[in-house]
């Protein structure tokens, strides 16, 4: 289930850990905090109406400019999280997310993730699409966001 926090427009996405996901000894490999984080972006942006294909059809993606990212805890196999996501700033071609993950409400991981929009055909940065970037602006005041 895909839920929008009313109180302080987080979007949340609840995560199983699975073997594939952890190292030898059970512990989630660190890069697959940032799998849970693209899940939770994507699924941001289903719930604007648009989807990466129908994007990439219109010569427009979103590539991962940067990450800042801070493990406090590790997750272990068959643990539920609940990973986030949650608008920060807006640019003419880009995002900042503030990305949480959490394992029975404890912050386990957090990350700024800065997202640049591009043109699919050069990767070229590109401004986003005016509709787009009216419904991530309206979803940065907590209005938008069906799940």
């Amino acid at each position: 289930m895909i839920e929008k926090n009313q109180g302080n427009r987080e979007f949340t996405l609840p995560v199983r850990v699975y073997i594939e996901d952890t190292d030898a000894g059970g512990i989630v490999y660190y890069v697959n905090y940032l799998k849970f984080m693209e899940r939770a972006r994507t699924e941001f942006l289903r719930t604007l109406g648009y989807q990466h294909y129908a994007l990439a059809d219109e010569n427009f993606q979103f590539v991962v400019h940067s990450a800042h990212v801070q493990y406090r805890q590790p997750a272990r196999i068959d643990d539920a999280l609940t990973v986030s996501a949650t608008l920060k700033k807006m640019g003419k071609a880009t995002l900042v997310f503030d990305q949480q993950v959490r394992k029975a409400g404890a912050l386990i991981c957090q990350a700024d993730i800065k997202v640049a929009c591009v043109r699919a055909d050069t990767l070229k940065p590109a401004a986003i699409p005016t509709a787009l970037y009216k419904k991530f602006s309206a979803a940065s005041k907590g209005e938008g966001l069906h799940g």
